[in-house]
């Protein structure tokens, strides 16, 4: 950008409306006549996905090398938002060092269910440590002059229609829980930016959802930013600038521009509303171009891989350990068995796949340590078929050593971005493969990788049990960093690993193939629900192992903090997660979890040293949102600061009198399911008196279509034509589904609705096409046809005139 403040007043009506959609994939439009450059974004959750040749939004072509990180979820079992801000630096550095103005991350949205197929790429199913930790990365990234943008905003949980689907969420559960992340990332670190999710929340688009992005981001919480789709998550463009949506991605053409254009003109869209928008992307290009980037682009590939490696070590959580069989002496002779000891699982796939500047795998890494590797035997074939020959080989493998280290983990297709993970079972061949091991009476270390819990019915065949979850491309390393001792293990869980899929209240219906998810379980998700209902999981959120002991003691709470004493009382150095957890004794005139994490701290002690801990309670900690006067209030009353390791063991507790801003109130009958935590079938009355309304209508529309219907929703077309052409892509849906990798195109396409046909084109087709085909899928299959010749040809001739109109500069 030069020099010259450029302001909204100096560009014409059509380079405002412009500036307002990108110019290719990852650009957004440079206007020259004026000195605005373009702002260049990536991928980058958990590594930089700069593309320059064959770019796309869903991770399918290959991106320049960048250092591979643990993925979110993995950092956010350190529990450690000084680490978490050192990677957002060097998430940042690497940004800048490769010409990238605007980081696409960090991800933070919370997890449901266990079974979202993109919780890999997210932290917590509880927001406090969600918004900490995401807060923490943007500080980092946005250290480096690089923008970093928070997403998925807001209540974005499932994969299944993701671009269709309408979160039905109440108020209350809606603020404290889905939002209260995305609040403390705002308050907390000032992002540049944040991207609107794909879905509906309460019948809105996110994008051109006014109380989401008016009313709560920029009014209440005060964010300054641009506020971006997801690619191709923007419906209306009129709607969008006029709800607080700043910028729409990938390019759509100039489509959307001339429809702002023509708003404005004929009054239907407030030229505040367009300038707002304007200057919102004005003062981005402003402060990503602020600095010059001079810093070198290779230098930093040894010290990041250092850092992914310490990270995912960090990141590791020791589940089990038997006999302490765990950490692994020196010189003790080893079996390695499993395919993923040398394909390893270290990062999800979809748009956040980073191609990695170097990867290791257990096989080669055990090398660089005091161990003797005795042999290795795959196990298992990554394709889930069976053979007997391979475990046969395992249990020879393991009779010949000391110890065996069985590799096991979820499979590729089963964690991707665009599809929900279908259950939480390992493959049947993995589990066949660690029992032969077992049966051969050879100690069992199972070293698990994956985004997200498994069910463990296999746990008592194990001696021990470290899961890894995905390391990124130092994960190897840092697992026999961390089996050897090398790295006393301190990550906690940041979700619950349910016993049963089942235990979790809304795995019944999840993920919701109708069009409308209903959030039926309000706030009870993950430890929440399992506290109140005295549900057991395999392993209670917060939950981690250690190669040595902490005591907690000496417990005083006032208003404003919980101070308390740490001690390692173990032979080795190691840190811990102190966790302050709040409940409510008094009798409430709202529903509430039995207890919920108000705060933490990282507790780093020697053997035998000892730290007093002071974690502050603060304006979060007693709140409450009020639906009935849309307002944060405090119940006056008596309410249990616990103290402990994790949610299921919390040995310190004190009462504390809190004088609050309402008197304590009483249930409403109509929520009493709610109050008892017995979430997992509310009727329908119950819902509707949480949500305040009428529930919403669940089916898909039947014809006529419209641009919001799903492409899979073809098989009810009228035409027989199209149900015929329908039936080819269903078929290759279903081939697709069976193979061992996930197609992320097949699934985008199969599920997105019909208006991706001139939102992800780049302006190849107009909207005017896109109604043409719902002509034909309507059954007006000639008179569509004639329409959608005609629309394309007309497309064309816009599209070129528009781009005259704005390399010339005219009005």
């Amino acid at each position: 950008m030069t020099d010259r403040h450029i302001r909204t007043e100096d560009l014409t009506l059509l380079e405002q409306a412009a500036l307002l959609s990108g110019a290719d994939v990852w650009q957004t439009r440079a206007l020259p006549r004026v000195g605005v450059p373009a702002v260049w974004m990536s991928d980058g959750p958990h590594g930089l996905r700069k593309q320059e040749r064959d770019a796309d939004h869903l991770g399918l072509g290959e991106s320049e090398p960048a250092v591979c990180f643990p993925t979110a979820a993995t950092v956010a079992n350190t529990w450690d938002e000084d680490l978490a801000e050192e990677i957002g630096r060097a998430l940042g550095r690497e940004a800048a060092c490769k010409g990238v103005h605007m980081l696409l991350g960090p991800g933070l949205n919370i997890k449901r269910s266990p079974l979202g197929g993109r919780n890999f790429e997210y932290f917590s199913e509880d927001p406090e440590l969600s918004g900490r930790l995401a807060a923490a990365y943007v500080r980092g990234i946005q250290s480096e002059g690089v923008a970093a943008t928070p997403k998925h905003f807001a209540v974005n949980s499932q994969e299944l229609r993701r671009l269709v689907s309408d979160s039905v969420v109440d108020e209350r559960t809606l603020r404290e829980l889905y939002l209260t992340g995305f609040e403390i990332v705002v308050r907390e670190a000032a992002p540049w930016a944040i991207m609107s999710s794909y879905n509906l929340v309460n019948g809105t688009y996110t994008h051109e959802n006014a109380h989401l992005l008016t009313d709560i981001l920029r009014q209440e919480w005060g964010f300054d930013g641009v506020v971006v789709s997801d690619w191709g998550g923007s419906n209306d463009p009129v709607a969008a600038v006029a709800a607080g949506g700043t910028l729409e991605m990938p390019s759509p053409g100039f489509s959307s521009a001339r429809l702002i254009v023509s708003a404005v003109q004929n009054g239907n869209l407030a030229a505040v509303d367009l300038h707002d928008r304007v200057d919102e992307v004005l003062t981005l290009t402003r402060r990503v171009n602020r600095h010059p980037h001079t810093a070198p682009v290779d230098a930093s590939d040894i010290a990041h891989h250092a850092l992914a490696r310490r990270a995912a070590a960090e990141g590791t959580v020791l589940l089990r350990n038997e006999n302490s069989i765990l950490p692994i002496a020196s010189g003790t002779r080893v079996a390695l068995v499993g395919a993923f000891a040398v394909a390893p699982r270290y990062q999800g796939a979809g748009s956040s796949v980073v191609n990695p500047t170097r990867l290791t795998n257990l096989r080669d890494a055990i090398e660089q340590t005091t161990l003797t590797l005795s042999g290795y035997a795959p196990g298992y074939r990554l394709d889930g078929s069976a053979d007997d020959a391979l475990l046969q080989e395992a249990a020879h493998t393991a009779l010949d050593a000391d110890v065996a280290v069985v590799a096991v983990g979820i499979p590729d297709a089963d964690e991707t971005e665009g599809r929900d993970r279908p259950h939480l079972r390992l493959p049947q061949p993995q589990v066949e493969a660690l029992r032969a091991v077992a049966a051969t009476g050879t100690p069992v270390v199972v070293v698990l990788a994956g985004g997200g819990p498994v069910e463990v019915p296999w746990l008592n065949e194990t001696t021990a049990l470290l899961h890894c979850y995905l390391g990124g491309q130092a994960g190897a390393e840092a697992v026999w960093d961390v089996l050897t001792g090398h790295v006393n293990p301190g990550g906690r869980l940041a979700e619950t690993m349910p016993m049963h899929v089942e235990d979790a209240p809304a795995s019944a219906e999840f993920p919701s193939d109708r069009r409308t998810a209903e959030y039926r379980e309000a706030l009870y998700v993950g430890y929440r629900y399992h506290t109140s209902t005295g549900i057991a999981p395999a392993f209670p959120f917060g939950f981690g192992l250690s190669y040595t002991r902490f005591v907690y003691s000496d417990l005083h709470v006032t208003n404003t903090e919980a101070r308390f004493t740490v001690t390692n009382v173990g032979e080795r150095a190691g840190s811990d997660v102190a966790q302050v957890y709040v409940r409510r004794l008094s009798p409430s005139g709202v529903p509430r979890p039995d207890r919920e994490l108000k705060g933490f701290t990282k507790v780093r002690l020697k053997s035998g040293e000892r730290s007093t801990v002071v974690v502050p309670l603060g304006e979060r900690t007693f709140r409450f949102f009020d639906v009935r006067t849309s307002t944060w209030q405090v119940e006056e009353g008596d309410y249990e600061i616990l103290v402990g390791p994790h949610s299921a063991d919390l040995p310190l507790a004190a009462t504390l009198h809190v004088t609050g801003t309402v008197p304590a109130g009483e249930v409403d009958q109509a929520l009493a399911a709610y109050a008892e935590g017995d979430v997992h079938r509310v009727p329908d009355a119950a819902f509707a008196a949480l949500l305040g309304r009428e529930l919403p209508t669940q089916g898909w529309a039947a014809p006529p279509f419209d641009r919001d219907t799903p492409i899979d929703q073809l098989r009810r077309s009228p035409s027989r034509l199209v149900r015929f052409a329908f039936r080819f892509l269903e078929r290759a849906k279903r081939r697709a589904d069976a193979q061992p990798y996930p197609d992320l195109s097949m699934a985008f396409i199969f599920h997105g609705p019909l208006r991706t046909l001139d939102k992800m084109t780049d302006g190849t087709f107009t909207p005017e096409f896109t109604e043409a085909m719902i002509l034909i899928a309507d059954g007006n299959v000639a008179r569509g046809l004639w329409q959608a010749a005609r629309a394309y040809l007309a497309g064309r001739r816009a599209e070129l005139r528009t781009r005259q109109e704005l390399a010339s500069g005219s009005p």
